[in-house]
């Protein structure tokens, strides 16, 4: 695929759908193609398979037909209002773990070992201490109320990344390439016959695992939800979300989804589709300004990653941890998503440990 090309698909489709998201649900969070399944397209579809890319994208396709079907048929409103609070909670609280531990990898402050999986990077690089210090940047100026606490942090660990030699300018603006080799390439035909179903049924359950655990999480965060994890323009969401993802097989890139990092948004005051439509907007502006955005270094997001990590864990002080049959499944639904680096497997584990504790 034209690598250039899906960067220009990818922040079209991002745009169109944090765009309707705020329209349509008026809700704080923005879409985005799921870059696990980016990996997965990439690595085991295209790669490990050996599928041309235009089968891929059908699967794609298809696996989003079946989510968008759950949508109008109710089934993704029914799990969302009916999953219990403890699991909810250990589903925001899980993704605070996960986006944390992204954020201290992409700062080299953790990194791995083969002897015991994880531990301390160089903390005398001074990219490690850039990302350390970005991270108490936007503590520090949260702690006193400064909304644009990321902001601040983003530039002046960019900046002084530039005066240690990490950041070449190469550029502000470039005028966007040719999308005509991804758009319109999906092979229908090729990709709806049995030997995909997999494939197929893989697209479709971790885009609506993901999507939907990343709806309760935000909104939960947000102060939108209620006790029984429900939010407003529920419905509006899913579709929103599914519509999205169906059109983003025909241009080009994988399964759109709730974006974890929307949270980033809610972290700073974000409570309205107004920020879903503000991230959009910006989406199709950086398709001008990629030499730009390519000048922000990992660890320059690192620490925001990190400080959204601290606000989504502290959800777990909602967890009965009197009742084993409620905190059990909320621990494991939290700490199976960093573990297993799946957020799908974490809330996948947390539903059947909570099916078990009950039934036992």
């Amino acid at each position: 695929m034209d690598t250039s090309a899906v960067f220009v698909t990818t922040c079209l489709i991002a745009a169109f759908g944090s765009i309707m998201m705020g329209l349509f649900a008026n809700l704080p969070v923005a879409l985005a193609p799921a870059m696990g399944l980016n990996a997965f397209f990439a690595f085991v579809v295209v790669q490990a398979m050996g599928l041309p890319w235009q089968v891929g994208m059908g699967a794609i396709f298809w696996g989003a037909i079946g989510l968008l079907l759950l949508t109008i048929f109710r089934v993704r409103y029914w799990m969302i209002a009916n999953i219990p609070v403890s699991l909810r909670v250990g589903i925001t609280s899980g993704i605070g773990l996960f986006i944390g531990m992204m954020g201290l990898k992409n700062a080299g402050v953790i990194v791995a070992n083969p002897e015991t999986l994880v531990s301390i990077g160089n903390l005398t690089s001074h990219s490690v201490l850039l990302g350390i210090l970005g991270f108490f940047i936007i503590a520090i100026l949260a702690s006193r109320n400064i909304h644009a606490a990321v902001l601040v942090s983003i530039v002046v660990t960019t900046l002084l990344g530039w005066m240690l030699g990490d950041v070449h300018y190469n550029g502000i603006v470039s005028a966007p390439p040719s999308v005509m080799t991804v758009v319109g390439h999906v092979d229908l035909a090729g990709s709806f016959n049995l030997g995909l179903a997999g494939v197929i049924f893989s697209f479709m359950l971790v885009n609506l695992f993901d999507s939907s655990g990343t709806l309760i999480g935000v909104t939960d965060k947000a102060g939108l939800a209620d006790e029984k994890g429900k939010f407003p323009r529920m419905k509006q969401a899913l579709y929103v979300d599914s519509i999205s993802s169906v059109t983003g097989s025909f241009i080009g890139t994988s399964s759109v989804t709730a974006y974890i990092e929307s949270s980033s948004g809610v972290s700073v005051g974000g409570r309205t589709g107004l920020t879903a439509v503000v991230v959009g907007l910006l989406f199709l502006l950086v398709i001008f300004l990629s030499p730009l955005a390519g000048m922000v270094p990992g660890y320059a997001a690192a620490g925001a990653l990190i400080y959204v990590g601290v606000l989504m864990t502290s959800s777990l002080a909602r967890v009965n941890w009197q009742d084993l049959t409620e905190c059990v499944p909320a621990f494991i639904t939290a700490v199976m998503m960093p573990f297993s680096f799946s957020i799908t497997e974490g809330i996948a584990l947390g539903f059947i440990s909570y099916c078990v504790m009950k039934i036992g």
